[in-house]
């Protein structure tokens, strides 16, 4: 290392600074100071790796790029994804962020996520979408199957672009907080006491656009809340191999411990039952299910927010050139038999396609002429394959925020008593990430213009597997996949929420709560933890939250 002197130095870092450089020398001493600022700290400090950790714990820490960000060149990148997430989308049909509609769930993604984190507790009231903060999606559902119903898209559309109308009027739709009241009355044995409240959601059939409009409900149907997921740190979720994943499930297996065993839909006797695949955009190959509450997706290059930035907004791209709307094709034929849409359309469909370049949206019966239109599979392309790609850049380059308060000697007591307790089973600790050979599902992607985190200890604290906790209204099927944990910590100071906002509808207002949730019934595969955590002293018991919310 040459030899620099502290004025150097000095000099350096100013001018680094101000003009974003630095003398090679200052550089290796800094490295340098890092390292041994940081030798004391052990491994599970670095929450996302070398590659994945960010050092920040301030309220914009679940914005900062992974380090692999600038290590391979793709900053700017990661800044034009950036802005797609956080800027509104619009009606209009050209520009950035245009396209909106003509249905769609929100107008952008910090609706949904504010300030990157995953959304916030929904106020008793009405079901409103429109500020920022409620990432509540409505699950509407029937009760016999669990599946989602198909007059309706599995994230039902709350908002219209003129003259066409939303599939479901938001403002008919109520949320109310119910009490619940545990085996143990809410009380531990040394008198402290707690609250449980759980959401219930009604949505009449008056708030449903094609029942107005004459069509028979075939069945009976039920509305549940699932609040969206955080998104830091999905890229180094996504390195862990197949391979990994699957000896997890075999391990658990081979160890009987949980008495819900597996989603028999996925795995049973030491093998997949189903896996994700894409054969519309992709060739159909199988991949193993990762990520949503649900595992339904597989690879991040065709999971979620790959999703999302498609059917929240109704924006399309070249490989999807179609409209997000229900299954069973409701919504396009009650909407063409509408006098109201009709007579909107003209102006609508001049200012969508003023050159007349798709003839089926001209020809024919104003009825024809608007199902043409909804129901259309090569729709002008509103967002640029570049754009798209920023997106998936900035989305796979999130970095995880190290751990806080790592010397408080009440963390680290917390952490063993979470590993005695047996919370470290489904929340397991840490992984290696594999090479990260980067697949996409859907074939958009060749992988080497995104960041790859190859062979990294992560410390995210989920299993990557279904477990049920059996809670009262709870996820549709009961199955939900282990929620990492890094970071979650942070979502109030990141949000301004004046609450938590724990488990998948952000029933829990504290760590407390969500804890006691996980013992509610003596059905949940955490009944054991939850019945240890209860034989804690007060102290302990305030360790283990101490440590859940500093990792």
């Amino acid at each position: 290392m040459k030899n620099c002197s502290s004025n150097v130095l000095f000099r350096s870092l100013l001018l680094s600074a101000l003009a974003g450089s630095l003398a090679a020398c200052s550089d290796e001493k800094i490295v340098d100071d890092e390292k041994t600022q940081t030798a004391s700290l052990p491994q599970w400090y670095y929450a996302g790796g070398e590659l994945g950790t960010t050092y920040l714990s301030t309220t914009n820490v679940f914005e900062q790029p992974a380090p692999a960000i600038d290590r391979q060149g793709l900053y700017q990148s990661f800044k034009n994804g950036e802005a797609l997430f956080e800027k509104p989308f619009m009606a209009n049909q050209s520009g950035v962020r245009g396209g909106l509609g003509p249905v769609y769930i929100r107008t952008s993604c910090t609706h949904c996520h504010p300030n990157y984190s995953h959304g916030s507790r929904l106020p008793e009231g009405t079901f409103n979408t429109n500020e920022i903060g409620n990432g509540c999606l409505l699950v509407v559902y029937d009760p016999a199957t669990e599946g989602y119903v198909s007059w309706l898209a599995g994230m039902p559309q709350g908002h219209a672009v003129a003259p066409f109308k939303a599939p479901v009027d938001e403002s008919k739709i109520t949320v109310k907080w119910l009490n619940a009241v545990d085996d143990w009355n809410n009380t531990f044995a040394d008198g402290e006491t707690y609250e449980l409240q759980y959401p219930e959601v009604t949505m009449p059939s008056s708030a449903i656009y094609v029942v107005n409009q004459g069509y028979q409900l075939p069945g009976d149907y039920a509305v549940k809340l699932e609040s969206t997921i955080g998104i830091y740190g999905t890229g180094l979720l996504d390195a862990i191999t197949e391979e990994d994943i699957l000896a997890q499930y075999r391990k658990e297996e081979a160890d009987g411990l949980l008495p819900n065993g597996f989603n028999p839909a996925f795995y049973a006797a030491g093998q997949w039952k189903s896996m994700y695949a894409n054969s519309l955009q992709g060739d159909g190959t199988n991949y193993v299910r990762r990520f949503t509450y649900a595992l339904s997706r597989g690879p991040l290059q065709d999971a979620a927010g790959a999703n999302a930035i498609w059917n929240i907004t109704n924006v399309t791209r070249s490989d999807r050139r179609y409209h997000y709307l229900d299954a069973a094709g409701t919504y396009a034929l009650y909407s063409s038999k509408d006098p109201e849409v009709q007579a909107g359309f003209e102006d609508y469909v001049n200012r969508i396609d003023p050159k007349h370049e798709h003839p089926s949206y001209w020809n024919g019966t104003m009825e024809e002429r608007i199902y043409a239109y909804l129901t259309d599979k090569n729709l002008d392309v509103e967002m640029t394959d570049d754009e798209y790609t920023d997106l998936m850049v900035w989305h796979r380059g999130l970095a995880v925020p190290a751990v806080r308060d790592i010397d408080d000697p009440a963390v680290s007591r917390g952490r063993e008593l979470f590993a005695e307790i047996g919370c470290d089973y489904c929340h397991r600790p840490s992984w290696t990430t594999g090479p990260d050979n980067i697949v996409d599902p859907a074939k958009f992607f060749a992988g080497t213009e995104l960041p790859r985190y190859p062979y990294q200890t992560i410390w995210p604290y989920t299993d990557m597997v279904q477990h049920k906790l059996c809670m009262e209204n709870d996820i549709r099927g009961g199955w939900c996949r282990t929620t990492p944990l890094w970071g979650r910590g942070l979502h109030r100071k990141v949000t301004g929420s004046a609450t938590a906002d724990r488990l998948h509808d952000c029933r829990a207002r504290t760590t407390m709560e969500a804890i006691m949730w996980h013992g509610f019934s003596d059905r949940s595969d955490a009944r054991y933890s939850v019945e240890q955590f209860r034989k804690l002293p007060k102290a302990d018991r305030d360790a283990v939250i101490k440590f859940v919310d500093a990792i």
